[in-house]
């Protein structure tokens, strides 16, 4: 693609979060996604192949039947409340609301189209669908917390993380097992929004963090699939080291980053009563894990016999000061989360 055309969609995909993240009109909010959605569009199908046509296809007319139930449901608010102000939403209108957002966002039950669109484009392309794309759903999510009903919320959150740990099991595309992994990593989210909004925005910074260290990692090692993964060793040790501990991460195991957002989210639900739900999502987090130790295994514990054992060790043509960084703090952030969250 041309460095240009490249370029002025980077720009608008930020002006459509900048619209979205500063509007207090419904309205607004909606054009900055919709200006996100149409900016990620031509990025999805730089390389023309079938797959990306496909995928593209398939978040466009997602995204628009997403975008067609918000706007629609901001309508009725403005109808029944004579505004259009973010803050105010009719009891009516935010469950609609809500699950328009949600099905932007790929949570389950609507999250058919997240495996497959991030299998149909390339690993950076589906590092922006990962993170940046999220971001302003998200803050509409957060603006509309304490509008937000309770029952639905939990509901939705504790089926994605079964589903995310269900569907990524029987994977052996790396991009599908992050589909998958987005998925379950958004019901941890989103099941603690209406009670602590502070943690869940926490939660979903750390995600954003592991999730861009592990494409990141993937990107460097030129891997897509867990046959690739596994011939990485000889290439570069200390990378594919790294990145075993970012899975191992995004599983939530302590003492890394993604372990405190788990812990504190189980502690709110505690605190709450919900005892049952803090189970069920314990337990669906334990087929996530499973996947993960199964990508660990292949990374660390096993070693393809086409590879030669050479002494050498290949790094990256390319040394990403930025890469470094990330990797540190998806792996190092736990001593720091009690500063965080007094902040």
């Amino acid at each position: 693609m041309n460095p240009l055309a490249m370029m002025m969609f980077l720009t608008s995909l930020a002006i459509g979060t900048t619209i979205t993240l500063s509007s207090h009109h419904w309205l607004l909010a909606w054009i900055g996604l919709e200006i996100n959605t149409l900016a990620l569009l031509p990025i999805m199908t730089k390389t023309p192949h079938p797959r990306a046509i496909e995928a593209a296809t398939k978040y466009f007319l997602t995204q628009a039947t997403a975008s067609a139930l918000m706007l629609f449901s901001c309508l009725i608010n403005a109808m029944q409340a004579g505004e259009w102000d973010i803050n105010t939403p009719s009891n009516l209108m935010t469950n609609s609301l809500s699950i328009a957002i949600m099905m932007k966002l790929g949570l389950a039950p609507m999250h058919f189209w997240l495996p497959e669109v991030l299998q149909g484009i390339s690993l950076v392309t589906g590092l922006i669908l990962s993170t940046w794309q999220k971001i302003p759903p998200m803050i509409l999510l957060f603006q509309i917390s304490h509008n937000i009903n309770l029952s639905l919320t939990v509901i939705l959150g504790l089926t994605s993380v079964l589903i995310g740990g269900w569907g990524g099991i029987g994977q052996t595309q790396i991009r599908k097992i992050m589909a998958f992994s987005s998925i379950g990593h958004l019901g941890w989210i989103i099941i603690i929004l209406k009670l602590n909004p502070q943690l869940s925005l926490f939660n979903f910074i750390l995600y954003t963090i592991m999730t861009t260290a592990m494409f990141l990692s993937m990107i460097m090692l030129s891997a897509t699939k867990m046959s690739q993964i596994s011939t990485s060793w000889t290439k570069n040790p200390a990378l594919t080291t790294t990145t075993m501990l970012v899975l191992l991460s995004l599983a939530g195991l302590p003492p890394l980053t993604g372990f405190p957002p788990k812990l504190l989210i189980i502690m709110e639900l505690i605190k709450q009563n919900m005892f049952i739900s803090a189970t069920l999502i314990m337990l669906a987090s334990l087929l996530t894990l499973f996947f993960y130790l199964r990508l660990t295994y292949i990374i660390a514990l096993t070693l393809s016999p086409n590879t030669h054992n050479s002494t050498i060790w290949r790094t990256p043509t390319k040394p990403w000061l930025v890469f470094s960084i990330i990797n540190t703090m998806a792996l190092t952030l736990l001593p720091l989360t009690p500063a965080i969250l007094l902040t």
